[in-house]
């Protein structure tokens, strides 16, 4: 492997562990789901698997694609993702599942504008932050402009009643903007403020108020609000040290609602026990380590940026979904990423890793 050629293999291995774990959660906790639903066992595996491919597709493009085909793409992504985040609010056009309207339809498969719109901003914050120098120490030049751009994003994301991701693309903003060196001060503004909007975006719907009564008390909503969080802790205690074997968990036999996406660590903690859950935090650490490596080798602002965001992106989203179903956090839909069922956050986060791949191959350092 030619120094300036390789990418970072010690980084893919991890992405594809995390994703061969994933592949094998998605039948062990789908399996009944599917035969339930649709009369197929193996029917969500079968469309993990085609997500999967097209997510590796996408991986080995973003993994070979010009260095400079990433800046001059920042923008028309952008614009992209925002039409998307527009139309899928659009009654007859988006698709709503309970009280949410997250799906476009396209072509017999569904799609979530919102994961596209995760790393399109990133890839928009880095080239303009680049673009801004020292410009971004001043709010109106350097925080404002970002500020009202990733306010726009989060606003579309909140009004499909996703405040999971509108928390990350918050917090990935607000992360960037200090590594970019904004000063604390406006950071400090801008993070209060951001607090204030949170809160009465909770107080102001009742479910996510119930989630937050129930993240204080979930013995007592145990058989409301609180039985989703109470079966993740049954299934955690009952995995013990080595767990209960592949495929032997009890809790996703309809006791633990969403097994297959947003409490797939859940079953992990059941079935491979204390050593299987950190056999998989310990990759997501490794991923994160190594992004964060690359972003500190990286010579640009563009790149340095980029890598960091991504990493933070991919990051956020494994420690807050861990974080909700061992009951830290109150109970946000998010998937863990390369592991979770779903197709649009399968494609997306393998392009994500692709990306970061890329930009190793920008170093002249070799793949240690």
């Amino acid at each position: 492997m030619r120094e300036g050629v390789a990418v970072d293999g010690w980084l893919f291995f991890a992405v594809v562990a995390l994703l061969a774990i994933g592949i094998t959660m998605v039948l062990s906790t789908s399996y009944l789901y599917s035969q339930e639903r649709f009369a197929d066992g193996t029917y969500l595996f079968r469309k993990q698997l085609v997500a999967v491919a097209v997510g590796m597709a996408a991986l080995f493009i973003a993994a070979l694609a010009p260095p400079s085909l990433y800046r001059r793409l920042a923008y028309p992504l952008l614009a992209l993702s925002l039409l998307l985040l527009i139309l899928v609010l659009v009654p007859g056009i988006g698709l709503a599942r309970g009280e949410a309207r997250r799906w476009l339809a396209l072509a017999g498969f569904t799609f979530q504008p919102a994961e596209l719109a995760k790393p399109s901003l990133v890839l928009y914050l880095a080239c303009s932050l680049a673009k801004k120098g020292e410009k971004v120490k001043t709010f109106n030049l350097g925080v404002l402009p970002h500020l009202i751009v990733g306010a726009i994003f989060s606003g579309l994301v909140l009004l499909e009643s996703d405040l999971g991701t509108t928390l990350i693309l918050g917090l990935v903003l607000f992360l960037i903007l200090f590594v970019a060196g904004a000063k604390f001060t406006h950071l400090l503004s801008v993070g209060v403020m951001a607090l204030g909007l949170t809160a009465i975006s909770v107080i102001s719907a009742d479910y996510r108020l119930r989630r937050l009564l129930t993240f204080l008390d979930p013995w007592g909503h145990a058989s409301s609000s609180g039985f989703q969080i109470i079966q993740s802790y049954i299934a955690f205690g009952s995995g013990e040290l080595w767990g209960r074997g592949l495929g032997e968990g009890r809790q996703k036999l309809f006791y633990l609602p969403e097994a297959h996406t947003d409490f797939v660590f859940s079953v992990i903690g059941e079935e491979l026990g204390l050593v299987g859950s950190l056999a998989v935090l310990a990759l997501f650490g490794f991923v994160i380590f190594r992004g964060l490596r690359l972003a500190w080798r990286m010579e640009e602002p563009f790149g340095q940026y980029l890598a960091f965001g991504l990493t933070t992106l991919v990051g956020l989203q494994a420690i807050i979904h861990m974080a909700v179903v061992m009951g830290l956090v109150p109970t946000k839909g998010l998937v863990l990423p390369f592991i979770s069922y779903g197709g649009s956050a399968m494609v997306m986060n393998l392009a994500v890793a692709g990306m970061l791949l890329n930009l190793s191959r920008r170093r002249k350092w070799r793949c240690d």
